[in-house]
């Protein structure tokens, strides 16, 4: 019997079982079939690019695919019992503890890749039953962890989150919850991890935010207030016209709109610093149906069309400047079939999108005019200013994205950047121009940023720095 596993030198492990009675002889070979490794074990498992050596019962060690150890320790009629431990990938201690029956049960710690501890405490089939947890930077406190009783846990920094009763390692009871800053954002009961009775919720400035009942975490009966203490909207059974409102101290408002059983469902206003910035329909607390999302900025209008499941699925049109710039069908939130237009209402390119990449199309000068087409994502193509008739890019194009040797130009028609392409940026050898046509920079590019050696000159062409480049930036002693 042969059997091949993948190993982190780039050549095949092969190993081969020899039958000695109740016995089995591991002999591990290289490609070249030279015998590198025998070993007689009484049992042998392999399982996912795994494989594992021990007896059932006593000692034994996992490998991973790159043969690293996974894990050391006891078995008892073929699964882990005892002390034990785990490793990461990178060597580290993972955890060590008791197993029972194959699963981490009793005294146990748990560390981060970094050799950090990450939890120590009892654990019961695999999972933590009582004990303290650490972040990463190994002195402070995640939270103590305990299945019964009262409980606090912290934020990254430190900071109490909450406070309150746990039974049977959930939220149950009374609680708290505080912000980044120590302010008491939620008060009232829990059943299960979630709110559940009654509780009130507050705004930064102490005042009052919501008081009422709750059922599985949503807001179900009470009322909502602002910032001044004013009532905003009542609900009952989880039906009403609600408005929330940020936590900035300002607290402006954030959304307004119907609620069905305790969550969004019909149509619905959102908002950023008080300017409208989406409307439409929602379902069970996401986008469905139609709707419109505006700049947040400057209040115009920048889609149009249908959503499922809070993404954009369907016919649908993108706006700039109040001016039409694509139309076409969405899936998953990506462009899968449609339109570039100009601004003149002229088509730029039509046909399909991958991962809102130009596909398979054509693509069209100010005057409809083909000037390259596409086929999976390939072609050489050719880029216009939108305002006008003037070309921007002429180059090589390779899965949707400009990929080879191409050209950069400025409005004006003079030459921008010459050089080559990955991915959209620049890579490689290239040269940038002023817009007076004047030489600006020759040298190597990576990320689209100047890498390497290269020459600047100024505008009159004469050479003003000479040397390297890192990150776009000079490297000067």
């Amino acid at each position: 019997m042969l059997e091949k596993i993948k190993s982190s030198y780039f050549i095949k492990i092969i190993f081969s079982f020899v039958d000695e009675g109740q016995k089995l002889k591991l002999v591990k070979y290289n490609k070249s079939l030279q015998k590198i490794i025998e070993i007689s074990i009484i049992n042998y498992m392999h399982f996912k690019g795994y494989y594992i050596i021990y007896e059932s019962n006593g000692k034994g060690k996992e490998y991973g695919e790159d043969d690293k150890l996974k894990f050391e320790g006891e078995y008892l009629n073929g699964k882990k019992n005892g002390k034990g431990k785990e490793y990461h990938w990178n060597g580290k201690l993972k955890f060590e503890g008791e197993y029972l029956k194959g699963k981490r049960n009793g005294k146990g710690k748990e560390y981060y890749k970094n050799g950090k501890l990450k939890f120590e405490g009892v654990f019961l089939d695999n999972k933590k039953l009582e004990g303290t947890g650490y972040y990463d930077n190994g002195d402070r406190m995640q939270e103590y962890i305990k299945l019964n009783g009262k409980r606090k846990e912290y934020d990254y920094n430190g900071n109490l989150i909450f406070e309150g009763e746990y039974l049977n390692g959930k939220r149950n009871g009374k609680g708290k919850e505080y912000d980044d800053d120590g302010n008491l954002i939620f008060e009232g009961e829990y059943l299960n991890g979630k709110r559940n009775g009654k509780g009130k919720e507050y705004h930064r400035n102490g005042k009052l935010k919501f008081e009422g009942e709750y059922l599985n975490d949503k807001k179900w009966k009470g009322k909502g207030y602002d910032k001044l203490n004013n009532v905003v909207y009542e609900l009952n059974d989880g039906k009403g016209l609600i408005k929330e409102y940020d936590y900035s101290p300002l607290g402006t408002q954030i959304f307004e709109g119907q609620y069905l059983n305790g969550e969004i469902n019909g149509k619905g206003k959102e908002y950023i610093n008080d300017i409208l910035t989406f409307e439409g329909e929602y379902l069970n607390g996401k986008k469905n149906g139609k709707g419109k999302n505006y700049h947040p900025l400057l209040g115009t209008l920048s889609f149009e069309g249908e959503y499922l499941n809070g993404e954009k699925n369907g016919k649908g049109k993108e706006y700039e400047d109040n001016l039409l710039i694509f139309e076409g069908e969405y899936l998953y939130n990506y462009k899968i079939k449609g339109k570039f237009y100009y601004t003149n209402k002229k088509i730029e390119y039509e046909g399909e999108f991958r991962y809102n990449r130009k596909w398979n199309g054509k693509g069209y000068d100010l005057s409809g005019n083909i000037i390259y087409e596409l086929i999976n994502g390939k072609g050489k193509v050719k880029e216009y200013w939108l305002d006008d008739d003037k070309l921007r890019f002429d180059g090589e194009y390779l899965n949707g994205k400009r990929n080879g040797k191409g050209k950069e130009y400025f409005s004006n028609d003079n030459l921008w950047f010459e050089g080559e392409y990955l991915n959209n940026k620049r890579i490689g050898r290239g040269k940038e121009y002023y817009s007076n046509g004047k030489l600006k920079f020759e040298g190597e590019y990576l990320n689209d940023k100047r890498n390497g050696k290269g020459k600047e000159y100024d505008k009159k062409g004469e050479l003003i720095y000479e040397g390297e480049y890192l990150n776009g930036n000079r490297k000067e002693n």
